[in-house]
């Protein structure tokens, strides 16, 4: 039995690759998605009537995904009293953000993906960047003036607050699904037998989840956006994950042994 375990040395070797390879993996999506984004946004607006070239985007740095934009003149569209199409225009990348998060999902908590490492991986990797996004303007950015949240309340004279409190609770609880139930499956398929693996996959996903789009940034944006309290959310988040969801914890040394069980059958 002992020969199962890896050597420390070996387990840190594999901690590394494996680190690269998770965040190689969260750029390559993070830039798909965000090009997506974009291109949902202008195709909308095309649709709409409003934008000569959906394909006319203006593109930004793909690893730290700022500097995008959909091309799309808001501005034009509220002076003209369009505001409605500009909601359109603005909510439709956020709902397939959702439709991916719950379909992701999906396949993680069920057994489709059980048994077969990579995509599971691919899978996890999807919906924590994914869910980055969701977080990132919900609760991150529930009260900006600007941006697709901002055009949103604006195009449809919404409180900043109806949104925020409908959909704050429903991304949080995407988040525990994420951590609670397929956490602990992604620690045996990937981590295996090693603690510091473990390790790479929580503090990654949290960081990239709650700190890597917009808290790092917001938490100095004093504004009255209040993007510098909402980003405390973030802060708040990062740490309760690292916590509560660390290898060492009996409820996921619990649910781990339960899927071991599972897979040997």
């Amino acid at each position: 039995m002992k020969g199962d375990v890896p050597s420390r040395r070996d387990e840190i070797i594999g901690a590394v690759i494996y680190m690269i390879i998770a965040i190689a993996t969260c750029i390559g999506i993070g830039a798909v998605l965000v090009v997506v984004h974009e291109h949902i946004h202008s195709t909308t607006a095309y649709l709409l009537g409003h934008m000569a070239n959906p394909l006319d985007i203006v593109w930004g740095n793909p690893v730290t995904l700022d500097g995008w934009d959909e091309g799309v003149s808001y501005s034009t569209l509220f002076s003209s009293g369009q505001g409605f199409d500009a909601a359109v225009i603005a909510v439709m990348p956020l709902i397939f953000h959702a439709l991916i998060a719950i379909a992701g999902l999906y396949l993680l908590l069920s057994n489709h993906l059980l048994r077969i490492k990579w995509i599971y991986h691919l899978v996890f990797w999807l919906v924590v960047v994914d869910l980055m996004e969701l977080f990132a303007y919900m609760p991150g950015r529930a009260f900006s003036l600007h941006g697709d949240i901002g055009n949103i309340n604006h195009g449809l004279s919404l409180s900043p607050w109806i949104l925020f409190v409908i959909f704050t609770p429903i991304i949080l609880y995407g988040i525990y699904l994420l951590y609670v139930c397929a956490l602990p499956r992604m620690n045996v398929l990937i981590g295996g037998k090693s603690r510091l693996i473990r390790y790479v996959i929580l503090i990654l996903s949290a960081f990239y989840l709650f700190l890597f789009r917009s808290s790092i940034e917001n938490a100095l944006a004093f504004s009255p956006e209040m993007q510098w309290a909402t980003s405390l959310c973030g802060y708040a988040g990062f740490v309760i994950v690292l916590y509560y969801c660390r290898p060492a914890m009996p409820w996921v040394i619990k649910a781990e042994n339960r899927i071991t069980a599972e897979l040997c059958k």
